[in-house]
């Protein structure tokens, strides 16, 4: 059992960085069961609804303004995840620091940043495999890439860390973050 945790300040840590990334690791899942991360998003970033089949994540915004998503729409057909609704009425959220998501397992979920502006969030998942491999993977991924992102690399990265894309990525987005 280790003797200590661990303590960083605001940016420190190990940091996974490539084109349009800005990601620090703070903890790795070994030895804890989750990973923890402080992710930079930049303006006009969508990663898309998505699903995990397993494991479980936390997003807080810590600057700027994000979208929030995270429930099981009426129709998962729709193409845009702005547009889903939950049987109950649930819509997406907007908001800035101290807006904060979970997602239990098997729940579509999405975030954006429509703005202007870039956003800062504490993200932590227990996604198996450790999801600091998986930006570790996406930002050698980045590095190789000249013109533009191969999007079946992109699709088989997402799919070994258990991301089943549902509606697109957009605005030039490189899936920075779950």
């Amino acid at each position: 059992m280790p003797a200590e945790g661990i303590m960083l300040g605001p940016g420190e840590g190990e940091r996974v960085a490539g084109k349009g990334l800005d990601v620090v690791l703070k903890a790795p899942m070994d030895p804890a069961m989750t990973s923890s991360f402080e992710v930079g998003i930049q303006a006009h970033y969508d990663v898309g609804a998505h699903v995990h089949g397993s494991g479980e994540e936390i997003f807080f915004i810590l600057e700027g303004e994000l979208e929030f998503l995270v429930f099981e729409p009426v129709d998962r057909s729709v193409p845009d995840w702005h547009e889903w609704e939950s049987p109950t009425g649930k819509r997406f959220i907007r908001g800035g620091p101290g807006q904060f998501m979970f997602v239990p397992p098997g729940v579509p979920h999405a975030f954006g940043n429509p703005t202007d502006q870039p956003a800062r969030m504490f993200f932590q998942s227990s996604v198996p495999g450790g999801h600091e491999h998986y930006f570790e993977e996406l930002a050698a991924i980045l590095a190789r890439s000249a013109g533009g992102v191969d999007q079946d690399e992109i699709e088989d990265l997402r799919r070994r860390y258990d991301i089943e894309q549902l509606t697109p990525l957009a605005g030039g987005a490189v899936p920075g973050a779950s």
